[in-house]
């Protein structure tokens, strides 16, 4: 039975993400899917500082978007100035 990732463990699976997508100027479907189940798991837990909440709340949709694009690559090339604040939020914040 796998152990449930920890919050911590949750957050850098996170910030590798984005950060891949914004050096990279691409990624996967299954990336934001990814990005989608971390995100929802941060905010059910009920731990995290209220500061990123707003932050988590962007990285949703923008995963949903690109889940739901028909060019993934320029999703994440047209976020690249959100990607690279969004991996600062979440060093600030958690």
């Amino acid at each position: 039975y796998p152990m449930p990732l920890s919050q911590q463990h949750q957050v850098t699976i996170l910030k590798d993400i984005l950060t891949n997508h914004q050096s990279d100027c691409c990624g996967s479907v299954s990336e934001c899917e990814q990005v989608e189940r971390l995100v929802k798991s941060l905010l059910a837990n009920g731990q995290v500082n209220e500061q990123i909440i707003p932050t988590l709340n962007e990285i949703y949709t923008y995963s949903q978007n690109g889940i739901n694009t028909d060019n993934l690559d320029n999703h994440i090339n047209t976020h690249q100035d959100q990607l690279s604040s969004w991996v600062n939020s979440i060093d600030q914040y958690t």
